[in-house]
C-alpha cells in the first residue's frame, strides 16, 4: 500500500516564511490605524470649523454691515465674469483677496 509519510513537515523554513508574513501582516495593520485615526480628526476639524463658519455667517446677519465694508456686489470686479483676473475668486495673484487657496 501507498501510505502518506506523516513525517513531512514545512520544517524551519515554514515557520520563518509564516512569522515574516504576520509581521508584515502587523506593520500594515498599525500604518492603516494611523492613518484612520488622522483621517478622523481631520473630519472632525473640518465639521467644526464648517460649524463655526455658520456660526459666524448667522451672527454676522443679525449685526449689519460692518463699519467701511462695501456691500455684496459693489466691489472691485462687480459684475464681471467669474473666472476673470479681476474678479472675486478668479486667477489672481496668490494671497490677494479674492485668491482661491492652493490645494495640497
Amino acid at each position: 500500500m501507498n501510505t502518506p509519510s506523516t513525517a513531512v513537515s514545512p520544517g524551519i523554513w515554514g515557520f520563518i516564511a509564516f512569522f515574516v508574513l504576520a509581521i508584515a501582516l502587523w506593520l500594515l495593520m498599525r500604518n492603516m490605524n494611523a492613518r484612520m485615526r488622522r483621517m478622523s480628526y481631520r473630519a472632525q476639524e473640518r465639521q467644526q470649523e464648517a460649524e463655526a463658519e455658520v456660526a459666524g455667517r448667522l451672527a454676522g446677519e443679525d449685526d449689519g454691515p460692518v463699519a467701511g465694508e462695501q456691500p455684496p456686489g459693489a466691489g472691485p470686479g462687480a459684475g464681471q465674469e467669474p473666472g476673470s483676473p479681476g474678479a472675486p475668486g478668479g486667477p489672481g495673484v496668490p494671497g490677494a483677496p479674492g485668491a482661491r487657496p492652493s490645494q495640497r
